[in-house]
Formats: C-alpha cells, sequence, structure tokens
C-alpha cells in the first residue's frame, strides 16, 4: 500500500494526464475537441479513497438510490461526493465531509494526496473537483440510506484490468439513447460516464 501511496504522490508532482485521459472513458457523443462551459454551474467534489484490503489496495464506490426524481444519476454507480456547501472551506473539505456522510469514513482518518482534473457535468450543471485520498487501515463503511443504495469494495487490480473495460449501449436518463459507451464492468455493475472518466485520469497516473 505505502509504494502505491507514494508513486501517487510522485505522479502528483507531474503534470496531469487531463482530460485526454478522461475522454478514452467519454461517451462517444461527447465533443472531443470542444470547451465544455457550463452556465453558473454547481459544484461539487468526489473523493477516489484508497484503502487496504485482503493485502491489496481497495477503492470505495457507490450505488446511489433511485428515490429522488430529480437525480439525473439515480441508480448510477458513483465515487463518494457531493455538492459543495457554503460552510466548507474548500473543494477537499468537501469531498471529505461527503465521503463521511456517504459511506461513514472517519474524517480523520482520511489523508489526501492531491486533486485531479475538473470534469464539467452537462446533464446535471456540475463542476466535478475530483480528489484523491487513502486511509492507512480498511474502513468500516456505513451508507447513507437517503442517497447510498449499496457499497462497492473494488479492488485496485480490477480497473487495472484490460478486460474490466467494455463497450455497449445505453440508456440515459429520460430515455436518451447511447451508442458505443465505454465502461468499466465491476461486479456486474455498468461503471460509466463522469465517473469513469474522473477514474481514467486516475488510472493513467499510475501507469
Amino acid at each position: 500500500m505505502q509504494e502505491l501511496i507514494n508513486k501517487i504522490s510522485n505522479a502528483f508532482q507531474q503534470p496531469l494526464p487531463g482530460k485526454p485521459a478522461q475522454y478514452k472513458m467519454a461517451a462517444m457523443d461527447r465533443p472531443r475537441n470542444q470547451v465544455i462551459q457550463l452556465k453558473n454551474p454547481k459544484d461539487a467534489s468526489v473523493l477516489i479513497l484508497l484503502y487496504p484490503k485482503n493485502n491489496e489496495p481497495h477503492l470505495v464506490l457507490i450505488e446511489r438510490t433511485s428515490r429522488h426524481k430529480n437525480d439525473r444519476h439515480a441508480g448510477q454507480i458513483s465515487l463518494p461526493g457531493g455538492s459543495h456547501d457554503p460552510t466548507d472551506t474548500d473543494f477537499e473539505m468537501t469531498a471529505i465531509r461527503e465521503a463521511h456522510e456517504e459511506v461513514g469514513v472517519v474524517t480523520k482518518d482520511i489523508q489526501i494526496l492531491g486533486q485531479i482534473t475538473d470534469l464539467p457535468v452537462p446533464v446535471s450543471n456540475f463542476l466535478v473537483h475530483p480528489f484523491v485520498g487513502y486511509c492507512n487501515n480498511t474502513p468500516t463503511f456505513t451508507p447513507e440510506e437517503a442517497e447510498v443504495k449499496s457499497i462497492l469494495e473494488v479492488p485496485l487490480s480490477h480497473l487495472q484490468n484490460p478486460s474490466t473495460k467494455q463497450i455497449k449501449d445505453l440508456v440515459a436518463p429520460g430515455n436518451f439513447k447511447l451508442t458505443n459507451v465505454p465502461y468499466f464492468e465491476i461486479d456486474r455493475h455498468v461503471l460509466w460516464g463522469a465517473t469513469a472518466m474522473i477514474l481514467s485520469e486516475f488510472l493513467s497516473m499510475l501507469e
């Protein structure tokens, strides 16, 4: 685990892979050469939280509930995270607070390594600020029932396995059909969209 932490820390000393790495996992209809400008976007943060389990690095994902009709990401697999609160001192605090609220990780156990490239999400008008952090020990996860249907603990090696990346047609919220969408196969779950793009940049940092 410490070797991985050192590797990530060193990677943050170099230029980030950025949008080219994110777009490896973007839906094919997303314009590659166009700068996406959101109008009055809402700020949000997410956390790639690494921790040791069964002698190998894992990260935590959540399956979002489908209870909220206005949630454009209901039912999807995502990283712990959520909207920036005016009381948060910065976006890093947002990521830590949301991880605590959604999956119950003790705040003081989270150590932040750095921030990767911001990602605009047009469908919900969010500008997402992704952070990478870790816990030295395996956390005890407690899902926030109103937001989290289930918690997925994923070995990092699974995401790094090329066979995990696949392509299929999907139906997005609003019955919008997307073709040839790249995604990560996670325990029979489909991880796609913004979360897949964020993880794609993170994985590029490890290559």
